[in-house]
C-alpha cells in the first residue's frame, strides 16, 4: 500500500486536475450544462460532448494528458462534469428549475484535431498492441450489432474490520469478473490490513451495453488485401445510436478480452475498443475533392459545346469503360443509372426513390463484367459482389450467432446504403436473397424479424445487376423464360438491356480493328482533347459534382411527353402488366432528371423526357435506341447527334418525337413484352407519341 503522503499528495492532485477540467467545461459548454440540468429524468445517462481541438487550445498539457492516460482523465473528466453541473444549479436563474443527475458522461469529438494522424487514427488493419492504453479513433462499416445488455459497471464493498466503504470494478480482460483485494485500502495514518469484505446492498451502479463490429471499408484497401474487423463496446448512452450498414468513426480506449473457452483450443487475448465517442457519416459521403478550377472546366466544356450538346453529352459517355468498342446503349445507361434522380416525398411522407436500377442480360465476353467492376471504381462508396459469391448474409442481411448471442449481420445491399451494389451472375442469387431484395429495391428498406431481433435496415443503393441468359436465348420468349428471373423482380429495374453476341463480320472486324489500334494515337487533335479531359478522375468528379449540384425539375414539355406516353402505355397494357406502367412511369421521370443532369442542367426539357423514353422502349428486348441490327452490343455512336433530334428543335407538338424515334429505332421486330407490357409495333408507337 502507498504511504499517506503519496495517497493524500494523489488526492490533491487529482483534485486540481477536476477543477481545471470543470472550468473548461462552464466555460465551453456552458449550453449542454444547462440543458442537461433543466432535464427531468435524473436517472439517465447523459452525454456532453466536447471537441479535443478546444480542450488542446485551452489547456495542452491536460489535453496530452487525456490522450495519454484516457482510462484515468476520461474518468476525471466525468466528475468534473458532474461538479459543474451541480454548481450550474446553484446559479440557475428565479424560476427555473434543476434536477440533479447522477450520471454524466464526457464524449470526445477528435475530428478535424492533430489526432487525426496514422498514431492515433490507423486503420482497423493496422491496429497493433502499440495503441493499447491511448485514445484511439476507427473507422469503418458497421457489420454486426448485439443486443442491449447490462452492464455491472461498479459494486461496493466494506472492510469488516474498520467499516471502510470503497469500490470495486470489474475487469474487462477477465470477462467482467470482480477481483477484491488482498487487504482493506483504506487509506488512514495506520493500516487496517482487513482481508474479509462484505457487499455493500443497492450498492451495485449497472449501465446499458451493447457489442458491435465494425470493418474497414473496401474502398481503402488494395486488390488483394482481405479486411480486417474489429468488436467495439458500446455503454450507456451510446447503445442503439447505429444500425448495421452505418458508416461510423469510433473514438474510444483499445484494451482486450479472453476469447471463451473451447475445447482444446488456446484462450488467447482479442482486441476490443471501448467506445467514448461514436459519429455516423452516412451523410458525409462527399469524399471526392472537386477544385473550383475543375468546375470551371466543366462549365467551359459544356459552353463550346452549346450548339452541340448532344455531341458533348456523346464525348463524356466516350469516357465510359473505354476499353470497350461502341455499346453507346449500354454507356448512356450505365451514365444514368449513376447519376439517378431526384428523390421525392409527398405530404403523407411517403418516398419514391431517386435511385435507378439497371440489369445486363447478354452472352459470355460482350463485357458485362467489365461495366460492372468500371462503375464500381466511379462510385465514390461501392460493393461488388455475385450472387453465391457473397457471405453468408448473402445480399440483404441475416441473424448469426456468435459467442452464444444472435447477432445481425449485414449483406451488400445494406453495406452498399447511400452507394452503388454490383452483383454480377444475378439469376444465381439465394432464395433468401430472391425473397427480400424486392423491397430493397423498391421501398429501399430491409424488414428483419429473424431470432427474435425485429428492426429496418436502410437499402438506400443503386443495384446493377449482371447475368448470362439460360441457355440459348431465344427472343421469341419472355426474358423472364430466357433467365430464371420473376417478372415481379424484373420490374424492379428500371433498364434491362439485352446483349446477344450474334455472328456479324462487319461488326467483329470494326471490334478487333479498335482493339489491336488501342495503344495508338492517331485521332484527330479535337478527338484526343476530349480523351484528355474525360479521364477516370475527371469523369467520376463530373457523375459526383451533377449528383449533388442539380435537383432537375420537369418543364411543361417534358412533363406533356412523359404523360402522352404513359397514358397511350396504360391503354395498351394487359391485364396482368398494369401494374408495372406505374412503376415505368417513375422510371420515365428518374431517367429524364438524370439525362438533364448528366447534360449540365437543372431543368428536365423535351429531349430528356425523349431519351428516358428512347430507354425504356430498349429495355426487355433485343431492339436497341441505335442500332438498325436489333441487338444492343451492336449499338455505336453516331457522327452527329445532334443532326438526328434537328426535327424537335422547335419544341413543337409532340408528333415529332416519333418522327425522331422513327429515325433511330429499329421497327424490324414486332413483339410484345408481357413483363412491361410495351408493344413493339411501329403503329402503337406511333400512337403513343401523337397529339391530337
Amino acid at each position: 500500500m502507498k504511504p499517506v503522503n503519496e495517497s493524500e499528495s494523489m488526492e490533491k492532485e487529482e483534485d486540481s486536475e477536476v477543477k481545471s477540467l470543470a472550468e473548461f467545461l462552464m466555460t465551453h459548454h456552458s449550453e449542454q450544462l444547462h440543458s442537461i440540468v433543466v432535464s427531468p429524468e435524473p436517472k439517465l445517462h447523459y452525454p456532453l460532448y466536447i471537441d479535443f481541438t478546444d480542450l488542446l487550445n485551452e489547456n495542452s498539457r491536460l489535453a496530452h494528458l487525456v490522450l495519454a492516460q484516457p482510462t484515468v482523465y476520461l474518468l476525471l473528466f466525468d466528475r468534473a462534469a458532474f461538479w459543474a453541473h451541480k454548481i450550474v444549479i446553484k446559479g440557475l436563474k428565479f424560476g427555473e428549475k434543476g434536477v440533479e443527475k447522477k450520471f454524466i458522461h464526457v464524449r470526445i469529438n477528435v475530428c478535424g484535431s492533430p489526432l487525426e494522424c496514422p498514431e492515433t487514427f490507423p486503420s482497423i488493419g493496422r491496429v497493433r498492441v502499440k495503441h493499447r492504453g491511448i485514445l484511439l479513433t476507427l473507422k469503418g462499416t458497421l457489420i454486426r450489432s448485439g443486443a442491449i445488455k447490462m452492464y455491472e459497471g461498479e459494486r461496493m464493498y466494506q472492510c469488516r474490520k474498520c467499516k471502510h466503504v470503497f469500490p470495486v470494478h470489474p475487469e474487462l480482460e477477465s470477462r467482467n469478473s470482480i477481483t477484491l483485494p488482498s487487504f482493506c485500502p483504506s487509506q488512514r495514518s495506520k493500516s487496517c490490513e482487513g482481508t474479509r469484505f462484505d457487499c455493500v446492498d443497492e450498492s451495485v451502479i449497472r449501465h446499458d451495453y451493447q457489442e458491435i463490429k465494425i470493418q474497414e471499408s473496401t474502398q481503402v484497401l488494395g486488390v488483394g488485401v482481405i479486411p480486417r474487423s474489429i468488436p467495439v463496446i458500446l455503454m450507456d448512452d451510446l447503445v442503439d445510436i447505429v444500425k448495421t450498414g452505418d458508416d461510423i468513426i469510433v473514438t474510444g480506449i483499445l484494451t482486450a478480452k479472453w476469447s471463451p473457452d473451447l475445447k482444446d483450443v488456446r484462450s488467447n487475448l482479442d482486441p476490443v475498443l471501448i467506445a467514448n465517442y461514436v459519429r455516423r457519416t452516412n451523410e458525409l459521403k462527399a469524399d471526392i475533392d472537386i477544385p473550383n478550377d475543375v468546375i470551371m472546366k466543366f462549365k467551359q466544356f459544356w459552353s463550346d459545346f452549346n450548339d452541340t450538346p448532344l455531341k458533348g453529352r456523346n464525348a463524356i459517355l466516350r469516357g465510359l469503360c473505354p476499353q470497350i468498342f461502341g455499346l453507346f446503349t449500354v454507356k448512356l445507361a450505365v451514365a444514368l443509372t449513376l447519376i439517378g434522380g431526384v428523390q421525392h416525398v409527398d405530404a403523407s411522407g411517403s418516398k419514391i426513390r431517386g435511385e435507378s436500377h439497371l440489369l445486363l442480360v447478354g452472352d459470355p465476353g460482350t463485357g458485362k463484367s467489365q461495366f460492372l467492376k468500371f462503375a464500381a471504381k466511379l462510385s465514390n462508396r461501392s460493393v461488388i459482389t455475385t450472387g453465391l459469391g457473397s457471405t453468408s448474409a448473402g445480399l440483404t442481411v441475416t441473424a448469426v450467432k456468435d459467442g452464444g448471442e444472435w447477432m445481425l449481420e449485414a449483406g451488400a445491399l445494406v453495406l452498399a446504403d447511400g452507394g452503388l451494389c454490383c452483383i454480377d451472375e444475378f439469376d444465381s442469387m439465394r432464395e433468401h436473397d430472391r425473397a427480400t431484395i424486392h423491397e430493397a429495391m423498391e421501398q429501399q428498406t430491409i424488414s428483419v424479424a429473424k431470432a427474435g431481433l425485429v428492426t429496418t435496415l436502410s437499402t438506400r443503393t443503386i443495384v446493377f445487376g449482371a447475368t448470362n441468359p439460360k441457355g440459348q436465348y431465344d427472343p421469341d420468349q419472355s426474358l423472364s423464360v430466357n433467365t430464371a428471373l420473376s417478372g415481379p423482380l424484373l420490374s424492379r429495374f428500371d433498364i434491362v438491356l439485352v446483349l446477344l453476341d450474334t455472328k456479324n463480320p462487319e461488326w467483329d472486324a470494326v471490334v478487333s480493328s479498335h482493339i489491336l489500334n488501342e495503344g495508338e494515337s492517331n485521332k484527330g487533335d479535337h478527338d484526343e482533347d476530349l480523351g484528355n479531359i474525360w479521364t477516370f478522375s475527371m469523369l467520376r468528379r463530373y457523375i459526383h459534382f451533377v449528383k449533388g449540384y442539380f435537383r432537375p425539375v420537369l418543364t411543361k414539355e417534358a412533363e406533356k411527353v412523359i404523360s402522352s406516353y404513359y397514358q397511350l402505355q396504360r391503354r395498351s397494357a394487359t391485364y396482368n402488366a398494369a401494374r408495372t406502367t406505374v412503376r415505368m412511369l417513375e422510371s420515365l421521370i428518374r431517367l429524364a432528371q438524370a439525362h438533364a443532369r448528366l447534360m449540365f442542367r437543372n431543368e428536365v426539357t423535351r429531349i430528356d423526357a425523349i431519351m428516358a423514353i428512347l430507354c425504356i422502349e430498349s429495355s426487355m428486348t433485343t431492339s436497341a435506341i441505335v442500332d438498325s441490327a436489333g441487338n444492343s452490343l451492336h449499338s455505336n455512336f453516331t457522327e452527329n447527334p445532334d443532326e438526328e433530334c434537328i426535327l424537335v428543335s422547335n419544341l413543337g407538338m409532340l408528333k415529332r418525337t416519333y418522327m425522331l424515334a422513327k429515325t433511330v429505332i429499329s421497327w424490324k421486330t414486332k413483339k410484345w413484352d408481357a413483363a412491361r407490357g410495351i408493344s413493339r409495333t411501329s403503329s402503337d408507337f406511333q400512337r403513343k407519341l401523337h397529339f391530337d
